[in-house]
Formats: structure tokens, sequence, C-alpha cells
């Protein structure tokens, strides 16, 4: 299974990735940085990196994203293809008629024309690539020390579960290797790990200057930008992101502003047949919908997908 905190951390930072050169800001003397706490976020990006190259394990889940202008909630499909997702309400309200054939429409056009579903396919892996520049950068990128411990819950890493709780700082050592990397200098907070599993709970980052992209000329994102990123253990032993909230606010071309404000949970997770195909993820996807349309559950939409195969 692709793992998709790497994927939600990848999203994030790229928000306010520089395509110009940025100096590189020292941050304020604090403790020296315990060794240890290296050496956890060191073993923890391995474990989370071999997650992100198995794709022996995928789910079916539900995401409700929240932002001011209101609430949409989506269903997905973890495919050996590509990701398969479908809109099914807005604001707690289901789809029109109109609306569902716009999804179905939309669908049908991956799963009808093979070159379409490639790029798609293709646009996923270069964004795995990425991602995985900035996920094995961690370790080098920042500072870390520990910070106190905290207990999990049900919604974060497991309940009653001991996390350790890292403070990172940008390292005036680290040279980005790419562009890529280059948001990583202007980035400072805090990480939670489980350490029996060597597993990310929460990713918690704040800009702590403005990051321009282009040199400047193309725009900028404000300092005190912020992002969070929390995961949590599945009942089938894996993990997977439980919430993603985005808070940032800049300029695009120098005049047009951007606020971008949301907050997005992931539920319901269900483990999907292996080598499930793209046009089966479609599959389940119309069959949740029918059962929600006519007031079922999401559990025996699944189930009956599932038995399908």
């Amino acid at each position: 299974m692709t793992s998709r905190i790497v994927v939600a951390v990848s999203l994030v930072l790229s928000l306010v990735v520089a395509t110009g050169p940025s100096p590189l800001i020292a941050a304020p003397r604090q403790a020296t940085p315990d060794p240890t706490a290296l050496d956890l976020v060191r073993t923890t990006v391995a474990h989370e990196v071999s997650a992100a190259n198995d794709n022996s394990v995928k789910h079916f889940f539900r995401a409700r994203k929240n932002t001011p202008q209101g609430s949409q909630t989506r269903l997905y499909v973890e495919t050996s293809d590509a990701m398969a997702g479908m809109t099914v309400a807005y604001n707690d309200k289901p789809l029109t008629a109109q609306q569902v054939q716009g999804e179905e429409s939309r669908l049908d056009g991956l799963v009808g024309n093979p070159e379409q579903l490639r790029r798609k396919q293709h646009q996923e892996k270069e964004e795995a690539t990425r991602t995985l520049c900035i996920v094995k950068a961690l370790p080098e990128a920042f500072l870390y020390e520990y910070d106190g411990d905290e207990t999990g819950t049900a919604a974060l890493a497991a309940e009653g579960m001991h996390l350790a709780r890292l403070k990172f700082r940008s390292n005036p050592a680290y040279r980005p290797p790419s562009h890529v990397e280059e948001v990583l200098v202007g980035m400072q907070g805090t990480l939670l790990i489980d350490p029996i599993a060597h597993r990310i709970a929460r990713i918690d980052g704040t800009l702590f200057k403005e990051v321009n992209f282009g040199w400047g000329i193309l725009g900028h994102l404000n300092k005190g930008g912020h992002f969070l990123v929390e995961q949590r253990e599945l009942d089938d032993g894996s993990w997977d992101v439980s919430r993603m909230s985005l808070e940032f606010t800049g300029k695009i071309l120098l005049f047009k502003n951007i606020a971008i404000k949301s907050d997005e949970f992931f539920t319901d997770f269900r483990r999907v047949p292996p080598g499930t195909t793209f046009a089966q993820g479609v599959a389940m996807l119309r069959m949740e919908q029918a059962k929600l349309t006519n007031g079922g559950t999401a559990e025996t939409a699944t189930a009956e997908a599932k038995s399908s195969h």
C-alpha cells in the first residue's frame, strides 16, 4: 500500500516549494538536538518509505473536507492501476441526478480511455517520487529534540498508544539537493512518532518565514502558514492518514491573493481484494453511491462489491 501520509505531506509541502534559489536562514539557538531523537526519525522515515513502496495492501475509504465554502464528501478506492474517487455529497446533502451523472461520466472517461488512465497513473507515480524525495530528506533537513510524550486516540495512532513528541527546526547546515526539498528550510514544528512501530502519528508544521516561488515574481506564501497531518493504525494493522489540515495565505503573480484553508478527515477504511483494477474500483464506488442514494450503509455496499469479484 502506498503510504498516504507520505503523499499527504508531499501535497502540503508542494504548496510552498520554491522554484528559484532561496537563502538558508539559521534558526535561533536552542538546546543541542538529542542524537537519539535523530536516530528515531531516521528509523521512522525508513519505515514510512518502506510502506510507500509496498503496494500489497489497498483500501476503500471516505473523505470529508471542510472549507470556508462548505463541505465535500468523497469516496476513494486504491486500485492496482490508480486511485479511483467519486464525490457523493456537498454540505452533507446527496448529489443531484445531474451531479451524479457528471461523476459517472468522468469515471467512464477514465475506464474507457486507457491512454487517459495511463496519464493519471503516471502523474501519481511522479508525485510519489517527489514525495519520497521530501520524506527521505527529513532526517537531514531538520534538527530534532525530544519534547515529551502524548497518548494516542482512536483517530491518532491507536487508543492508549504511547507516542514520543519531537520538536524540529531548520538545520542551517542542510543544503537542499533540488528545488523539491527547498521548502523544508522554511519549516519548523513537531512530530509525533510511535517508537515501537516506528510510524509517524502526526506532523505539525509552520512556515517561520515568507516563502517565495519564481524568485518572488510568481508569488509567495506568507509567514505563519500551517499544516497538520495525522495518521492512525487501522484494524488490519496497516497505517493510513486520518486527518489533513491546511492554512496558507499569500499572492500569485504579485496581485492575486490566495487563501487555502481546509480540514479533511479520512474514515471508514476497508480492505479491497488484491489486484483490484480501476474498473472494479469504479464499480465499487457506484455500488456505494447506489446504497447511499437508497439509504443503505457503506459496509453493505463494500461487502457486495467484494462479492462480485
